[in-house]
């Protein structure tokens, strides 16, 4: 790959190689070698500019979870090194809750939870990046209830007015990388998928997916078949039904070894104004990152990934609300 350090023999060896070394090598410091001095990470729950707060949150996240394992299940990328890469690399990651720290005191307990990022890379160093970390997942373990969490995370950072702001058009900064993606068939077709569900047109469902669909969504939920479809994108879309749905970016691949495989990152932004997974409507102007993946086999749609913040969601009703001490 041309810029980039020979060691890499590809994007998803790069990505895979450096995450590794990061975080379970304990060489934090190679972040100035990967990771650009200006680059914008945004992540639901807030923007955040420069590399040296990437690495002041990676010495803080380890300290609460010191054996954090980093595993990555696919990276479905597209571009070239001259022009620049784009990588949506879902990450499997385990933890033993040691320290005390934002989940508060130690449990003991041991996690599990998916990440989803979205990272531009050229010349060996990554400069803008999409962060969704399954906040819903970590909570549900520790017996934490995302609504609960957002309160209290608004007390702790001083109040409505000051506290951390979740990432919206508001607060958006452009960075480096402007792509859409690619224009490869499965990328178009789960677009198309989310596009029908989001216009309420759920019966692509049962047309679109493998009846025996396996599925991994934003709250740590496993679910299965066309039911469990159904059930998570009716609670998300009813409880904003007004909400204007944006497909960002959409690769698709077909790789030798691998089934046709798509990633898109999308948009929900709109009015918290319908009954669904987060409860009575409050006409909180609420703005949802998500990013999806999913892979194709002979009888539809079999597996699929969604992850986006419960705690960036509820953060921002409560905020609307004034419900938050």
């Amino acid at each position: 790959m041309k810029g980039f350090d020979p060691k890499f023999k590809d994007l998803p060896d790069y990505i895979i190689s450096i995450t590794k070394e990061i975080w379970e090598g304990r060489e934090i410091s190679s972040l100035h070698k990967y990771y650009d001095k200006e680059i914008i990470v945004r992540s639901p729950s807030s923007v955040v500019v420069g590399n040296q707060q990437v690495i002041d949150a990676t010495i803080s996240t380890l300290a609460e979870f010191p054996d954090r394992t980093l595993y990555g299940e696919d990276v479905i990328w597209c571009g070239d090194p001259e022009k620049g890469m784009l990588s949506s690399h879902r990450i499997h990651s385990t933890v033993t809750h040691l320290t005390k720290g934002i989940y508060g005191e130690p449990t003991g307990r041991r996690l599990n939870y998916r990440i989803i990022a979205d990272c531009h890379a050229k010349n060996n160093k990554i400069d803008d990046e999409w962060l969704i970390r399954d906040q819903g997942a970590i909570l549900k373990q520790l017996d934490w209830d995302p609504k609960d969490f957002a309160r209290d995370q608004i007390s702790i950072e001083g109040g409505p007015e000051d506290c951390v702001k979740p990432y919206t058009y508001e607060n958006e900064i452009k960075g480096p990388y402007l792509g859409a993606g690619n224009d490869n068939e499965w990328g178009q077709l789960y677009s198309d998928i989310l596009t029908r569900i989001m216009s309420a047109d759920f019966s692509v469902i049962p047309k679109e997916y493998d009846r025996a669909v396996n599925l991994e969504y934003a709250g740590g939920i496993s679910d299965i078949s066309y039911k469990g479809a159904d059930k998570f994108w009716m609670g998300l879309r009813s409880s904003f039904p007004s909400s204007e749905f944006k497909i960002c970016h959409q690769i698709g691949r077909l790789d030798e070894k691998m089934p046709p495989r798509a990633a898109v990152r999308w948009i929900l932004n709109g009015k918290h104004d319908g009954w669904g997974t987060f409860g009575e409507p409050t006409g909180a102007n609420v703005f949802i990152l998500g990013a999806s993946h999913s892979e194709f086999g002979p009888n539809g749609l079999r597996r699929e990934y969604c992850l986006f913040d419960y705690v960036s969601i509820w953060k921002q009703i409560l905020i609307h609300t004034g419900a938050v001490y």
